[in-house]
């Protein structure tokens, strides 16, 4: 499998500096500042990056069980909200909240809740945020 590579520049101190973030594929680029990821700035945050990889990996993921278990997704759609706080005087990720719904034929609620639990544990990106309390909050949108 690929090493998949991303760049990271920033220019000055925390509170005045100012950075760009950008993907090796060359798909997506973009600035970064102390306001747009600790106040209401412009541009970008890791922590927004962070919710998009985690959300299109769980999508995925849901979507490859959905196939496996005999059904087929028509789509999968995830919104990631990504809780950074003050822990003990340092800002950390605490909360990562999967708000996900499915447009799948003929399953249950059940089943899709089970899936939905299996890939969330299970996606590559869920196993590297190991560290991070995880939820998810699952529809059936048919």
């Amino acid at each position: 499998m690929p090493t998949r590579k991303s760049k990271a520049t920033w220019n000055g101190d925390l509170k005045n500096g100012k950075g760009n973030m950008s993907f090796g594929s060359g798909a997506y680029k973009g600035s970064y500042s102390f306001k747009s990821r600790f106040e209401d700035g412009t541009g970008t945050n890791p922590e927004e990056l962070i919710g998009a990889a985690l959300a299109g990996c769980f999508s995925m993921a849901l979507s490859g069980d959905l196939a496996e278990a005999g059904y087929a997704p028509e789509a999968v759609t995830t919104n990631a909200d990504v809780a950074l706080e003050m822990v003990d005087g340092d800002p950390a990720i605490t909360t990562i909240t999967l708000n996900v719904t499915g447009n799948i034929s003929d399953i249950e609620k059940d089943e899709f809740l089970e899936l939905a639990e299996g890939a969330k544990k299970n996606c590559p990106v869920s196993k590297a945020l190991a560290g991070v309390n995880i939820k998810l909050n699952a529809t059936l949108d048919n």
